[in-house]
């Protein structure tokens, strides 16, 4: 199972390498929208510091929805996706492998580029590293449920639109605890609390979301 991983992981990260245009799509998207929100509520510093937990993460949200119908899409359509399936080789393995190479280039980069971008918010310096590890827990979260709804909508017609209708409640747990940990380490109250219900769900999502990808992609491709 670790061979099988490992290539498929070594795999999805030399594609992306190939496009990496799409991955900085995602990435620039991120920022432009993290750099709107100070032109558009004004430049007092109070409410900057405010805003900017929610701000950080509902754009990091947004960006990994904006490259996740991508996840199967290729494969489905040059037909690597089938021959994976009928392989004898368990498809917990490979999906593992496709959703790590997928976060590692497109939620990686995100949770380098937060603490940069939090500055412009005047964000206090001991809240950047409970941002990034937040950040660190939540988006690979965020990446297994996105896998779990990518694999449900493939091949459906405006699969795009149903894939953000079917996962964006699901995220609104991850964007509350994310967000909630800045916060309440800014408030004075301390971040462990959430920071270990990102970790208890991480451990969850670990744990289930590849089986239940992988028997989606199963009916998928019936």
């Amino acid at each position: 199972m670790l061979t099988v991983f490992l290539a498929v992981l070594r795999r999805d990260l030399l594609l992306s390498w190939r496009g990496r245009a799409d991955l900085l799509v995602t990435l620039a998207f991120f920022v432009i929208v993290v750099c709107l929100f100070p032109f558009g509520v004004g430049a007092e510093t109070n409410q900057l510091r405010a805003i900017a937990p929610g701000v950080l993460w509902v754009a990091a949200l947004l960006a990994s929805l904006l490259s996740l119908h991508r996840l199967f899409a290729q494969d489905h359509a040059d037909g690597t996706l089938e021959q994976l399936l009928l392989s004898s080789e368990p498809a917990v393995s490979w999906v593992a492998g496709k959703v790590v190479a997928y976060w590692l280039t497109t939620g990686l980069p995100l949770v380098v580029a937060a603490p940069g971008l939090a500055l412009l918010f005047d964000v206090e310096q001991g809240a950047l590293p409970v941002l990034t590890f937040s950040l660190a827990l939540g988006t690979p979260i965020l990446a297994l449920l996105g896998a779990v709804g990518a694999a449900l909508t493939l091949g459906v017609r405006g699969g795009g639109m149903l894939l953000a209708l079917l996962i964006l409640p699901l995220y609104v747990p991850v964007l509350i605890f994310g967000a909630g940990a800045v916060e309440a380490w800014l408030g004075g109250t301390g971040a462990t609390a959430h920071l270990l219900l990102l970790g208890g769900g991480l451990a969850g999502a670990l744990a289930l979301a590849p089986w239940a990808c992988a028997a989606a992609l199963r009916i998928a491709m019936e």
